[in-house]
């Protein structure tokens, strides 16, 4: 059993966004980083963490990413600065 899972953004260096999920995300930002992560990052190296949400299973990290996914790229800008004004 897992402690917590993320769901993460990225922002790739052509400034496109990935979202993904991980139950360890300064290994997982290492990964993408090294160019073996996820095959739509690998050509647009380096990603920076931009955004990331606890979620208390996989399930529900999946599910959000899903949610995530769906939405338009000013969408996601808007949760990032909503993110980014928060206390963290």
């Amino acid at each position: 059993m897992i402690d917590k899972a993320y769901v993460y953004i990225v922002k790739c260096s052509d400034n496109t966004l990935y979202t993904g999920w991980t139950t360890n995300i300064e290994a997982r930002i290492k990964v993408h980083n090294s160019g073996t992560g996820a095959k739509y990052t690998r050509g647009r190296l380096p990603v920076t963490l931009v955004y990331w949400e606890v979620l208390d299973t996989r399930s529900e990290a999946l599910s959000r990413e899903v949610v995530i996914k769906k939405m338009s790229k000013v969408q996601k800008i808007k949760l990032i600065e909503n993110h980014e004004s928060c206390d963290q």
